[in-house]
């Protein structure tokens, strides 16, 4: 290749380079003749324990039939397989390929920077370059960039089974057809007959050997015909409040946690590759101890002791309450318009009132509404609920449809649940979309956003100068690539002013029309995987300093 060093010339630069001090290896920054591609040296690591080198492979193939890459999810489709294709061939070197990174698979698919599909195939790694202390050990580098690293690409890139790809990209379509499909259903979620929805352990993503198959109550069965041509046939999950009820260890959370997942595409072998959420539903929990800045809490809390503005609420330490009540109208601020609820990790004071504590405690001294008696007026405002409970019967009052779960069984019991109901007084209505739109048009102060180093991103943690921001509680949030993506976000936010809703709508644009790479100014972008922009606006709503201007105006 023209302007490029010969594969063999590469391979005795490093041989001579062997036990000489560690940044000598920055030496070989440039373009390399691979044979089988063109090797480009980005950045090199300036020691043997700093981050590793960023490195990409460009090559002329596979044959992609154009089909394929034709549309943005079939293009997101191929690279997910190539990924995996090459993830799995790195795993087959001698040591588990260690000193190349691709990321790891999971079951996930996502928009991703490791592979880039254009003219040619981009294959961006992370390589730590061998050494002995600080010394390099050119011998080994050889081996790992002028043997092993082509071997892989070939087998994974060049040699790919392009009939695979295909079927791979065509289920993909099909979810994100169906997916597209739900809210002209009048669905928020689907759950295909036969899945299989319980996991391995609560450690494990991976489906549950022997679990009782999905079947779907016949009330609630939704037959579709896929652009595939594949019909499929499972539980519709309508708009309103929907209310999964049962018995201790029955399936209801493991379903709530399946329409968690079902956000994004699932492989084939999941078990949940046919459980499809809507894209604005959003997870909502208690997270006591998080901090909140200047949100409108009102519709939830009101009359706090000692006079407190709760339309305009601040804390460094949120209760159980408070937390609950600011991600739910953060969510609403952020677009969400599907709130996925758990009792177990919701608030109880957040979730409910009983009959007998209304009466002991008079309304003027409580200043919580709980969710129960406002779910109506936010299904009224398009706002969806699905609501697992197995201790409280409050919500069945409120509900449109009721959902049994019965050794991983479902049963539509919503006529029985409305023959045990009682109608229960509404309160005052609260303003929800003005809430939502004032959090929404809080206006971001950059300057709180600039650390001496860029944010750094580790499992679902960033560091942005000495403060760490906690994302643990974000079901959504699915791998470390997409927490490393956030703070490429947020280190972009810090030359921006203006109010976080345009913020969130430009990044959104950003990255539909430039791709996730479009995150990084550099040509390795790293390796990262997309965001929703719920996440990030949780990511910017958790940071401790973060700073507002005239959020009044």
């Amino acid at each position: 290749m023209e302007g490029t060093a010969a594969p063999s010339s590469l391979a005795r630069r490093l041989r001579a380079l062997d036990s000489r001090p560690y940044g000598a290896y920055r030496s070989l920054a440039g373009s390399h003749d691979l044979g089988i591609g063109k090797l480009i040296i980005d950045k090199v690591q300036v020691d043997p324990y700093a981050p590793p080198s960023l490195m990409r492979v460009v090559v002329a193939g596979p044959e992609i039939p154009a089909e394929l890459t034709a549309d943005r999810t079939g293009r997101i489709a191929a690279e997910d397989y190539l990924t995996r294709r090459l993830i799995a061939e790195i795993a087959k070197l001698p040591g588990g390929g260690r000193g190349i990174d691709a990321g790891r698979a999971t079951q996930h698919i996502l928009e991703r920077t490791t592979i880039r599909i254009d003219q040619d195939v981009e294959i961006r790694l992370l390589v730590s370059l061998p050494a002995s202390g600080r010394r390099i050990r050119g011998h080994q580098a050889a081996r790992l960039l002028t043997e092993d690293l082509p071997r892989v690409i070939r087998a994974a890139i060049l040699e790919a089974d392009l009939t695979a790809m295909a079927a791979h990209v065509a289920h993909v379509r099909d979810v994100e057809w169906l997916r597209g499909q739900l809210a002209d259903l009048d669905l928020v979620a689907f759950v295909s007959s036969g899945s299989i929805l319980p996991r391995r352990s609560g450690v494990s993503d991976r489906p549950l050997p022997g679990a009782v198959p999905f079947s779907p109550p016949h009330s609630l069965s939704v037959s579709l015909t896929l652009p595939s041509g594949r019909e499929i046939t499972g539980m519709g999950i309508p708009e309103g409040v929907t209310v999964i009820v049962g018995g201790g260890f029955h399936g209801k959370s493991t379903l709530l946690r399946a329409l968690e997942r079902g956000i994004h595409p699932q492989v084939v072998g999941d078990g949940r590759e046919f459980v499809v959420t809507r894209s604005d539903a959003l997870s909502i929990r208690a997270e006591d101890g998080r901090a909140v800045t200047s949100a409108d809490i009102s519709p939830f809390i009101t009359n706090l002791p000692g006079g407190a503005d709760t339309t305009d609420f601040s804390t460094t330490n949120a209760s159980g309450s408070t937390s609950q009540a600011a991600n739910l109208m953060e969510g609403l601020a952020a677009g969400a318009r599907v709130l996925l609820i758990d009792e177990d990790t919701s608030a109880t004071n957040f979730m409910i009132r009983d009959d007998r504590m209304r009466r002991l405690i008079p309304e003027r001294y409580e200043p919580i509404t709980p969710l129960a008696d406002r779910a109506r007026e936010l299904a009224e405002a398009g706002i969806s609920i699905v609501l697992v409970t197995g201790g409280s019967s409050q919500f069945l009052d409120v509900a449109d449809r009721v959902i049994a779960m019965r050794n991983y069984v479902p049963s539509d019991v919503t006529e029985e649940a409305r023959g045990l109901s009682t109608p229960r007084p509404r309160p005052r209505p609260a303003d929800l979309a003005g809430a939502a739109q004032r959090i929404s048009q809080r206006v971001l102060d950059p300057t709180c956003l600039r650390a001496r180093k860029p944010p750094r991103a580790s499992g679902k943690t960033i560091r942005l100068g000495s403060e760490t921001i906690d994302l643990t509680a974000l079901s959504g949030l699915l791998e470390e690539p997409q927490t490393r993506a956030i703070a490429r976000c947020l280190d972009l936010l810090a030359t921006e002013r203006a109010s976080i809703g345009e913020l969130l709508d430009d990044l959104e644009h950003l990255i539909d029309t430039s791709g996730l790479s479009a995150l990084s100014d550099r040509p390795h972008p790293g390796l990262l995987a997309r965001p929703r922009r719920f996440e990030i606006h949780a990511a910017l709503n958790r940071l401790r300093s973060l700073s507002l201007i005239d959020h009044h105006s």
